[in-house]
């Protein structure tokens, strides 16, 4: 079985989040998939398999950490669509099916690629005051993101204090049902976004996340509202760091971004 590792969410390799991405005849039980996902030990290790013709789905899809499946992965889904598109498994837009429903990628000619994902409903919340001592900072605002993602989203006063943010991740992880997404505006929009954010999911083994793709489908409509504009770049301030560019649609939300394959090689066991 081939393996590609894929770096999503940037446009040169050792940036952005990578993924691993298996394509596969059909899924092996999920102790096998979650034994290649710890293998792999990225954030997440993508599988798909091919569906058959005439479904409302082209491929099936599952995201795996090293500890836990999850049920929404966008730096893994936009490897995914990349490594169909460009081995040739798959030309043109395509569906995955997937456990939050059925999602769509659509390459473009530059090379980029557009994910249709749901907009993630947001819920104020009072930020706990164990989760501020955490983070080492003052929430400005908070919100639950709803069960697709299970985040806690957090506003903070600035740029530099994303920047800065060394929270105590063991703290962190008891505060949600995946993890703490840290955001705030764009210190200068010229730079090219016009927000920035940091992911934490110690829960489910990944202490930083590098770039999350399913982190914006909640920062899109948080900042778009905030901006007024439905057309949006967020920078996710990793020490890989990355862009996703966002357009709300209402309840759909696009995330556009590029992907480079740096490692291809054979699963021997």
């Amino acid at each position: 079985m081939r393996i590609r590792i894929v770096d999503a969410f940037t446009d040169r390799p050792f940036a952005g989040n990578p993924a691993g991405v298996m394509l596969l005849d059909a899924f092996p039980d999920d102790t096998r998939l979650q034994r290649i996902a710890l293998e792999v030990n990225h954030a997440e290790t993508a599988f798909a398999h091919r569906l058959p013709e005439g479904g409302e789905a082209d491929w099936a899809l599952r995201w795996f950490t090293p500890a836990a499946e999850v049920a929404m992965c966008g730096h893994a889904t936009l490897a995914t669509a990349h490594v169909l598109h460009t081995t040739g498994a798959h030309s043109g837009p395509v569906r995955f099916a997937t456990l939050s429903g059925v999602l769509s990628a659509t390459p473009h000619e530059d090379g980029s690629i557009t994910l249709d994902f749901p907009t993630a409903p947001l819920t104020r919340v009072e930020p706990p005051a164990e989760v501020a001592e955490a983070l080492g900072t003052k929430p400005l605002a908070a919100f639950d993101t709803g069960p697709n993602i299970g985040d806690l989203l957090i506003e903070v006063a600035d740029e530099k204090t994303v920047l800065g943010l060394t929270p105590d991740l063991k703290a962190l992880a008891v505060h949600s049902e995946r993890g703490v997404i840290a955001t705030a505006r764009a210190e200068n929009p010229a730079d090219g976004y016009d927000f920035v954010s940091r992911c934490f999911f110690p829960r489910i083994g990944i202490d930083e996340d590098p770039v999350t793709g399913s982190a914006h489908t909640a920062l899109a409509p948080y900042w778009s509202e905030r901006l007024g504009r439905p057309d949006l770049t967020g920078l996710q301030a990793s020490a890989r760091t990355g862009l996703v560019r966002t357009r709300l649609r209402g309840d759909r939300t696009l995330l556009t971004g590029r992907a480079v394959t740096t490692i291809e090689g054979e699963l021997l066991v």
